[in-house]
């Protein structure tokens, strides 16, 4: 790939271990100057396949489309991981700018005219082109990606919304950084044992490294680190410091100045709908759930409705249970968010004899990642290798082979789990590379995928082992979930790869894998203490599976005002002021005072740092209905690991990406499309108010 003397070669020629990019030999001003030799080699590319004087065909158009721009993948990649995970003053100047030109780039090539009409032709022919499945499926993606470009509205529209979407890029990078801004900049230091009563050691320990890297050596800091802040607002008997830190926590994003989203936020909301509106659709949502399983707003409604009137329900009888302890220990105060942590968590000790504080000891993330990918290995037959030495894009990043039964190297997957200031919050698995069969200019037959998981655990003091919580864990199973998606896709086509399934199904593989962390088995050979590497004992495993829905109304009210919020922002024509919204919706639902939305909409990064999971964030649900239903195909057969189930969960659901109809996908592996019941039954909801629900 020879692009010049403008392009450091180590952005497009990966000769590291394995093919991975040699991350430690790109400085940050590489990228500059890259995006400009990569865009308009793409753009070359692009006009060679749309004046092709040859007649369309689905080799000499959607294959070469497919191949496109390979340079530019390589260099986005590298980029978007580095302005996520590690950013910095450069990246995110960079970042501001290269949004709205990556937008602009990419909307020129979905209006443009000569390339439409061979995909149309194609499209409109394809029952007599002898197409596979997935090279229909293939097809279906690039047309309907063009439509929804503007590839049909008339010249006037399209410059229009190419405008929008130039716009909307912007907001999103300007959004997320906005909220890494005001995480960044907010520490609560605190010195005695009087600001510390109540912090169990392991949080104490997080926290003194969390004030060394601001400077305070010898003090303790609450960060807005998710896997700070929690801790501290669920142990700390400090109730006023627990305000003060919930405050800031929840206040990301509307703190004013330059740093506050809620103008982003009103602007975002207008756009989308406007480009809904010429695009042809009632509104935003439609437009995103076209494709979808949910395919309406409505059926998306149903469902967060019937479970809201049930979390709600258990909502009553959890806040009851909270304000007779807080009653019982002579205080005299409403239960308000910065106390229902760490109440829940003193009631969840005495009902199950059990504290976090306990537990805790047993869940090292050394074995977590183990038990990860010992599920993996038995369910899939697949061996991770870590290859200490190799340089990941940042020290804490690691990089593993991932191996199959016949030691064949099947990708190659990269964790990074520690939070740090420059890292965004939250976990997300992405990729470098993803999986596909097709030949390359180079003349090599299909690439290798290269995965990677981020995380935001608390780091360890030096020395001392990396503690997790159940909830930390859980989140390495999830991602790691995602990864497998990619890890093992085997399909042809890039554009269906792994991870490239509708919103509402690519939470299945990742939601589903969290089931395996508390099968019994895993806990008894993973939860070991890490001082005396003895097995938890059966007694508190017991209370630990047990306690599995324990606060599953505040968890559930948490998530579901948040996807009703996101569903009212994008199904209304205007929305002028989108915090009335926001405390309308809530209002009408009846948001119990003592719990706030998981996301608030000034940091709601899922839906306004980019549009991934606008209109979308009902998918987790959407997914758990299918996980559940899932996960009990395999307890039906008395075996988590059956080797039966487990050949039929990767050949339907992991290796096929978006090769097959997500619909035709899950019935192939489970004989019917579920109901909610699973899903009910597993967060401990099925009992109250008995609703009809929804079918997903």
């Amino acid at each position: 790939m020879s692009l010049g003397s403008q392009v450091n070669p180590a952005l497009v020629e990966w000769t590291g271990h394995q093919g991975l990019p040699r991350f430690d030999a790109v400085a940050d001003t590489d990228f500059a100057p890259a995006f400009e030799v990569t865009l308009a080699s793409h753009e070359a590319e692009i006009d060679a396949i749309a004046n092709n004087p040859d007649a369309a065909t689905f080799e000499n158009t959607i294959v070469t489309l497919e191949l496109a721009g390979e340079e530019l993948s390589r260099v986005s990649s590298l980029f978007w991981n580095r302005a996520g995970a590690h950013t910095n003053d450069t990246i995110q100047a960079l970042e501001r700018e290269i949004a709205p030109k990556m937008s602009r780039h990419y909307s020129k090539i979905g209006m443009n005219a000569a390339l439409f009409a061979r995909i149309d032709g194609l499209w409109q022919n394809r029952e007599s082109l002898g197409l596979t499945g997935e090279q229909l499926r293939v097809l279906e993606r690039h047309w309907k990606g063009f439509v929804k470009s503007g590839a049909k509205l008339a010249k006037p529209e399209q410059e229009r919304l190419a405008a929008i979407n130039e716009t909307l890029a912007g907001l999103g990078a300007r959004f997320g950084q906005n909220v890494l801004a005001d995480e960044k900049s907010w520490a609560m230091i605190l010195g005695g044992e009087e600001d510390l009563a109540g912090i169990p050691d392991f949080l104490r320990d997080s926290m003194a490294a969390a004030a060394r890297e601001r400077g305070d050596d010898g003090k303790y800091a609450v960060t807005l680190s998710r896997s700070i802040i929690e801790p501290f607002l669920t142990f700390s008997e400090r109730r006023d410091l627990r305000e003060q830190a919930f405050q800031a926590w929840v206040a990301r994003g509307r703190n004013g100045g330059e740093t506050d989203n809620r103008t982003v936020v009103a602007e975002t909301l207008k756009l989308r709908a406007e480009k809904a509106k010429l695009l042809g659709y009632a509104n935003f949502a439609e437009l995103k759930l076209d494709n979808t399983m949910a395919k309406t707003p409505e059926a998306v409604n149903d469902l967060l409705r019937a479970v809201w009137a049930k979390a709600v329900a258990r909502t009553r009888q959890e806040e009851a249970d909270i304000s007779a302890l807080v009653a019982e220990e002579g205080r005299n105060h409403d239960v308000m968010p910065w106390d229902w942590r760490h109440y829940a968590e003193k009631i969840r000790t005495r009902k199950f004899d059990f504290s976090e504080t306990e537990l805790k000891p047993y869940l090292q993330l050394e074995n977590i990642l183990a038990a990860c990918f010992d599920v993996a290995d038995r369910l899939f037959g697949l061996r991770a290798v870590e290859k200490k030495g190799v340089p990941g894009f940042h020290p804490d990043a690691r990089v593993f082979e991932i191996r199959d039964r016949s030691d064949k190297l099947v990708a190659l997957f990269l964790g990074d789990y520690f939070a740090r200031s420059s890292k965004r919050s939250g976990a997300w698995m992405s990729s470098f590379q993803t999986q596909h069969r097709l030949k390359l200019k180079n003349g090599s037959v299909g690439e290798l995928p290269i995965i990677y998981n981020v995380c935001n655990f608390a780091k360890p003091a030096d020395g001392k082992p990396a503690l997790l919580s159940l909830d930390d864990a859980r989140t390495l199973f999830h991602e790691f979930g995602h990864g497998l998606h990619g890890m093992l896709s085997n399909v042809t086509y890039p554009s269906v790869s792994g991870t490239g399934v509708s919103r509402d199904f690519v939470e299945l593989p990742s939601q589903l894998y969290e089931h395996w962390l508390t099968v019994p088995e895993i806990l008894r050979k993973y939860a070991v203490h890490h001082e005396t590497g003895a097995a938890m004992p059966q007694t508190l495993l017991d209370k630990v599976l047990a306690a599995r829905t324990f606060n599953a109304g505040f968890n559930t009210v948490e998530f579901t005002s948040s996807a009703l919020v996101d569903m009212a922002f994008h199904t209304r024509d205007a929305v002028e002021d989108p915090m009335t919204v926001q405390a309308d919706v809530l209002a009408e639902l009846g948001m119990p005072q003592s719990i706030v939305m998981r996301h608030a909409t000034p940091h709601f990064q899922h839906v306004f740092a980019g549009d991934g999971y606008s209109a979308g964030y009902y998918s987790y649900m959407w997914s758990e209905v299918l996980d559940a239903d899932a996960f009990a195909a395999f307890e039906e057969t008395g075996d988590a690991f059956d080797r039966q189930m487990a050949e039929k969960l990767k050949a339907n659901i992991y290796s096929v990406g978006g090769s097959v109809d997500p619909e035709d996908a899950y019935k192939a592996f489970r004989g019917k499309l579920p109901s909610p019941d699973a899903m009910l039954r597993k967060k401990g909801l099925s009992t109250f108010e008995e609703l009809s629900g929804a079918d997903a």
